[in-house]
């Protein structure tokens, strides 16, 4: 898989550890990144402290990135490791309290981009039921197992391609397509008590 000539250029500077490729490169990447990491771990703080480790260990870590994929399935398969690992590490340490969007006073217009239930609402009941609902969503793919919150979080809230998902997991995208469809059937199965 060929990368961008954009791309290219920014790993080049990256590998020559350019401190205005990093800001380039975090400028970039800090929405769909931070995007990933929030709805793998459902915690706003957890993936803002996350989302500043995947980018460090990005820049640490750049010489071994060989550029046999894009560089952004790179940096985001490294998102999601990070995320597997900081999930399993708050699983055994029991710290991990599911907070949904709403519990920040956080507004869903900065919360997590990509993911709406709703478009524009005028009433405010009608937006609350909407914001309680996507509350809900989310609450449910925080206990769904890592694999199925992965390819939901990839595929469906973020909106990445088949051929991206496979190269982000290393999984076929035949084998992509039909675990996805057990994440769903999952999150389904979840979902039907709030619907």
């Amino acid at each position: 898989m060929t990368q961008p000539p954009g791309e290219k250029r920014l790993v080049r500077r990256l590998k020559r550890y350019d401190e205005h490729a990093f800001r380039e490169m975090v400028r970039t990447y800090e929405q769909p990144v931070f995007n990933i990491v929030y709805r793998m771990l459902g915690n706003r703080s957890e993936a803002e402290d996350l989302a500043q480790e995947v980018f460090i260990t990005v820049f640490k870590t750049i010489t071994t990135f060989r550029e046999e994929s894009k560089f952004s399935t790179w940096l985001f398969r490294i998102a999601v490791n990070h995320c597997r690992n900081r999930h399993k590490y708050l699983s055994r340490r029991k710290q991990h309290s599911t907070q949904s969007l709403g519990d920040h006073n956080v507004s869903t217009d900065n919360a997590a981009p990509g993911f709406r239930l709703h478009g524009e609402v005028s009433r405010p009941d009608t937006a609350l039921e909407c914001r309680r609902l996507e509350a809900a969503v989310q609450r449910e793919i925080d206990q769904l197992n890592d694999e199925h919150r992965m390819l939901i979080v990839l595929r469906d809230i973020q909106g990445m391609s088949y051929q991206d998902i496979a190269g982000i997991t290393r999984l076929a995208e035949g084998t992509v397509k039909s675990r996805l469809h057990r994440a769903r059937m999952a999150l389904k199965d979840r979902l039907d008590k709030h619907l």
